[in-house]
């Protein structure tokens, strides 16, 4: 059996650490955009993820906004681990790691590991993969990936929604935000359905 994760809290909003995490996100996702189909900047998504979990859910502690951030940039970019790890610290770095997908398994099983890996996550990995969840339903009625049909669309919600499941009791606001986002694109996905 895996041993339970013991959460280290860190310093309470260091603006010069959140402020150089922004920097190199930004620098490391600088020619990526979203698959959305308003081409987003990429960088726009962390940013997200770390403003969800500032204003949505009342976190404060900056390794976690910081992880943040950053929880991208190893699984996305040519970001290694000894760069996290040298300008962030050890809690951060295993915070990114503990987000980042191996891309050398098949998306199906990606998927799968997600959702299984779900409650054994940290505090503070579940709280990111929680605001990583919201932006990335958050659009999907206005702005879907490009070539996303209404299935494919309701098939991400649903896979997303069992994710959030082995989350659940982590932030009961970001939780309580993700559901009223859903029921809204739900309710938007519905509405295209119906005759015009």
């Amino acid at each position: 059996m895996k041993a339970a994760h013991t959460y280290v809290a860190g310093p309470d909003l260091d603006l010069v650490m959140i402020s150089a995490a922004i920097q190199f996100a930004a620098d490391k996702h600088r020619k990526q955009r979203r698959k959305d189909r308003a081409q987003t900047p990429y960088i726009n998504h962390p940013l997200q993820v770390f403003d969800l979990l500032l204003r949505i859910g009342g976190i404060r502690d900056t390794y976690i906004l910081v992880a943040a951030i950053l929880h991208d940039t190893i699984e996305d970019t040519d970001t290694t681990a000894d760069e996290i790890r040298d300008l962030f610290g050890e809690i951060v770095l295993g915070y990114v790691l503990e987000l980042s997908d191996d891309k050398t398994l098949s998306q199906a099983d990606r998927k799968r590991l997600q959702v299984e890996h779900a409650s054994h996550k940290s505090y503070g990995a579940k709280l990111i993969k929680t605001g990583d969840k919201i932006s990335n339903t958050g659009e999907l009625d206005t702005n879907p990936p490009m070539g996303w049909d209404i299935a494919r669309r309701l098939g991400y919600i649903d896979w997303a929604e069992q994710v959030i499941a082995g989350l659940r009791g982590t932030n009961s606001a970001l939780e309580a935000h993700f559901d009223a986002r859903i029921a809204a694109v739900r309710l938007a996905i519905a509405a295209e359905q119906l005759p015009a």
